[in-house]
C-alpha cells in the first residue's frame, strides 16, 4: 500500500484502483489534483489481492473480486470476495480512526471495481464520511442495499462520475447506481463525460472542487 502522509495531516482520503491495476496506478492522479499544501491532506492507495479472474480465463491478478460474466449483474461481483474486501477497507477506515482521523474528515474514493468496493462500504458503515467518491462504477447487491443501508451513512456526501462512451462499465449501469440509490432516498451528484473507462482532463477539475468542499469542511 502507498500511504502519502504529510505533516500535519488531519484529512485522508482512500483510493480504490480498478480491475488489475494497483495503489501506484493511481498515484498519478493524486499528483494531478494538486491539493494545495496549506490543506495536507493523507492519501492512502491499498493493493487487491491477486487472485484468478474468471472472465480474463482465470489469470491471476489484482481484482477486489471476481467476476464471472459481464451479462449477469449476479455474477459480475462475486458475493464472498466482494464483502472480504470491503471488511478489509473498513479495518483500514477504523485505523485511520485510531489514529485520530475523524470519519467526517475521511473520503473514500474507487474507480470501476474500486468504486464498488468503496461503494459497498462506506453505505454499511456506522459512521459518516467526508464522502464517498465513486468513478466509472456499478453496484454490487443492489438488492440488499435498503436493507443493509445505515443510518449514519445516509450524511454521507455521494459523487458519482462516469464516461458516456464507457465500453467496460456501460454507463447504463452508471444510470441504474444512481436511481438505486435516489430509490433509497440518497442524493448522489452525477457527473457525466465524453471518454471512455478512464479518467479525462475536465474530470479532474470537478474531482478537485468536490474534494475540497468536502475535505475543507
Amino acid at each position: 500500500m502507498i500511504d502519502l502522509h504529510p505533516s500535519g495531516a488531519r484529512h485522508a482520503v482512500i483510493w480504490l484502483h480498478g480491475l488489475g491495476d494497483s495503489g501506484a496506478g493511481l498515484a498519478p492522479l493524486v499528483d494531478a489534483l494538486a491539493l494545495p499544501e496549506s490543506l495536507p491532506v493523507r492519501h492512502l492507495l491499498p493493493d487487491a489481492p491477486e487472485r484468478p479472474v474468471t472472465i480474463n480465463m482465470g489469470y491471476r491478478m489484482r481484482a477486489w473480486y471476481d467476476i464471472e460474466s459481464f451479462d449477469d449483474i449476479e455474477r459480475r461481483a462475486i458475493v464472498p470476495h466482494v464483502r472480504e474486501s470491503a471488511a478489509r477497507i473498513e479495518a483500514l477506515i477504523d485505523q485511520l480512526i485510531g489514529e485520530g482521523f475523524a470519519p467526517e474528515r475521511i473520503v473514500l474514493a474507487g474507480f470501476s471495481q474500486g468504486g464498488v468496493i468503496a461503494s459497498f462500504t462506506a453505505l454499511r458503515l456506522p459512521v459518516a464520511l467526508a464522502g464517498l467518491l465513486c468513478l466509472s462504477t456499478y453496484l454490487a447487491q443492489p438488492d440488499t442495499l435498503l436493507g443493509e443501508l445505515t443510518e449514519a451513512a445516509r450524511a454521507t456526501p455521494l459523487c458519482y462520475m462516469h464516461g458516456i462512451y464507457d465500453d467496460v462499465v456501460p454507463l447504463s449501469l452508471g444510470w441504474e447506481a444512481k436511481g438505486r440509490l435516489e430509490q433509497a432516498g440518497l442524493t448522489p451528484e452525477w457527473h457525466e463525460y465524453p471518454m471512455r473507462h478512464e479518467i479525462c482532463m475536465p474530470q479532474l477539475g470537478d474531482l478537485r472542487t468536490w474534494l475540497l468542499a468536502r475535505l475543507s469542511a
